[in-house]
């Protein structure tokens, strides 16, 4: 059954809590810029602190993800919409380093993707969640067995490996397999990885728990550090703060805005490294 959209009437809040969906969102947009600025021209002698508040995005957007998908009134839709991002994403990507190379800046930026796989898994979760309640046997088996899809969508990714292996096997073939596989999300090769889509999803069920799902960010963040404190990704803990003053309303939504930010930014910043540094 789709949810009903969220009322900004009828969300009780603290005072200090002031930021809406949309507003944190456009924070969350304004750091990743600062952070690609940083990707784009390391080079060139960016500098680092712009690399450590970017660290503070991909938290407050899953943050934001795991809000919309329970407010969003049909999540089959939401789930394509992030699908074809991300094939674009892949493409758009691809094709731009093909037409206009960068020996200091490789993209791998796909953020689409992790919230493609997220997105899959709080379905899951819901299913699993309304078999157990309707003691339904056959609907609690069957969002088990959907948890190994994004798993098993990897297979044509590790194919390409072992190819890759082989000589006899044409470089251009490898190309293309590789584009092929990068086209399908899996839950290994999406930004972030596993972890990622794992705090995605924590987020979710725990989307009520404030406390626990700054616990959750916590947890990863130490984990982090202490296997590599070299690693400044531990600095997204920091989005703890913009989550705790996050009020649950929407805001304005600004839905399709991110969609088009995200690549075009990111492809703007390529381009000017690319013919300036």
């Amino acid at each position: 059954m789709e949810q009903m959209e969220r009322s900004n009437h009828h969300i009780v809040h603290k005072n200090w809590q002031f930021l809406n969906a949309t507003t944190l969102k456009l924070i969350a947009a304004a750091l990743m810029f600062l952070d690609h600025i940083h990707q784009m021209f390391v080079a060139a002698g960016a500098p680092v602190w712009l690399n450590m508040v970017g660290r503070l995005v991909f938290p407050m957007f899953l943050f934001a993800a795991a809000d919309s998908f329970y407010y969003t009134r049909s999540k089959k839709k939401y789930l394509q919409r992030l699908l074809i991002a991300s094939i674009c994403m892949v493409l758009f990507t691809t094709i731009l380093q093909q037409v206009l190379p960068n020996k200091t800046v490789v993209l791998m930026n796909n953020a689409f993707g992790t919230f493609f796989v997220a997105g899959l898994y709080m379905l899951f979760w819901d299913w699993l969640v309304a078999g157990i309640r309707n003691k339904s046997r056959k609907q609690v088996i069957k969002a088990i067995l959907c948890c190994f899809v994004p798993i098993l969508t990897a297979l044509p990714l590790l194919l390409t490996g072992l190819l890759a292996a082989n000589a006899s096997v044409p470089a251009a073939a490898i190309r293309l397999l590789a584009l092929l596989s990068l086209l399908i999300p899996n839950v290994f090769a999406v930004e972030g990885g596993v972890a990622f889509v794992l705090l995605g999803v924590l987020f979710y069920i725990f989307r009520n728990q404030r406390g626990m799902q700054i616990v959750f960010l916590f947890a990863l963040s130490a984990a982090i550090y202490l296997a590599d404190s070299s690693n400044i990704q531990w600095m997204m803990c920091f989005a703890a703060i913009p989550m705790l003053l996050y009020n649950g309303e929407k805001g304005r939504g600004l839905k399709y805005f991110f969609y088009i930010f995200y690549p075009a930014h990111i492809g703007l910043l390529y381009i000017l490294s690319t013919l300036l540094v």
